[in-house]
């Protein structure tokens, strides 16, 4: 059952999974640009599970049941998010410890807040699908998705998940395909500065990043980065081949915060 939390006058639908003490650590679920709450599914139930954590995950204005956003959205959206609403929301939840997961738009948020805050409470970050600059590549399949919008169904399958659903979309699409975009996410001078493990999750089919998004990664960080790619999956391979992704992102997590002792109070 999803809930609400309200941050800088923004009401944000949200929810906590997984039976952990209070005190245990907490992983932060970042969705997709078209995602919410409930289209994580059942991952973050199995994740908790899986890593004896608490799972938070909400959906950012302008999707799931949260406030509407402003449109058109400012080219640094992710920024933004990371930099302004992300610090007062882990506050409000009373965060001491933990990872943050994020998803595709959801990936890079997670990303700029580790490289731009230096919350020493951050103990890795699992990326599933991150976006770290813009590829044409990426750009096709969101023309192609947008020019298709009001004729394919996917409007009438937002709207299950949205209250607003072309707030959600426009608000993403929009954003993605101005000019200036690609000027704007480029995440080299964070990505050096985050001083955590990461993993990055990868579908072996993905038709909006390609493996240049890991590679870059790996030359820019100086903190260890790992990767997975996931066979026969594409764009969210925790819903397309869960148990396979379950294995590997909570694997990851399960050795950092237990095998490593980072799950430990500071």
């Amino acid at each position: 059952m999803t809930d609400f939390i309200e941050i800088s006058g923004v009401k944000l639908e949200c929810a906590w999974f997984g039976g952990a003490p209070a005190d245990a650590p907490i992983l932060v679920m970042l969705h997709e640009g078209l995602g919410s709450v409930s289209i994580w599914r059942d991952f973050p139930a199995a994740l908790a599970k899986a890593t004896k954590t608490r799972v938070f995950a909400y959906s950012r204005a302008g999707y799931g049941k949260s406030d509407p956003a402003k449109l058109p959205r400012p080219l640094d959206f992710m920024q933004r998010e990371a930099k302004e609403l992300l610090p007062k929301l882990l506050e409000k939840i009373g965060f001491k410890r933990g990872i943050l997961v994020g998803h595709s738009d959801g990936g890079t948020i997670a990303a700029a807040y580790a490289g731009s805050m230096q919350d020493h409470r951050i103990r890795g970050l699992v990326l599933i699908e991150p976006h770290f600059f813009v590829e044409e590549f990426n750009l096709k399949s969101i023309r192609k998705i947008t020019a298709e919008y009001e004729t394919s169904g996917l409007r009438e399958k937002l709207a299950r998940h949205h209250n607003d659903p072309d707030n959600a979309f426009l608000g993403w699409s929009g954003a993605w395909l101005d000019p200036g975009f690609g000027r704007v996410l480029d995440l080299r001078e964070e990505l050096i500065h985050i001083r955590v493990p990461v993993l990055i999750v990868k579908g072996e089919n993905d038709p909006y990043a390609t493996m240049e998004q890991v590679r870059f990664a790996e030359r820019e960080c100086y903190c260890p980065v790992d990767h997975v790619v996931i066979e026969d999956a594409a764009h969210a391979p925790h819903r397309e081949k869960p148990a396979e992704t379950l294995a590997a992102t909570a694997g990851f997590i399960n050795r950092i915060l237990w095998d490593h002792g980072e799950a430990k109070a500071a």
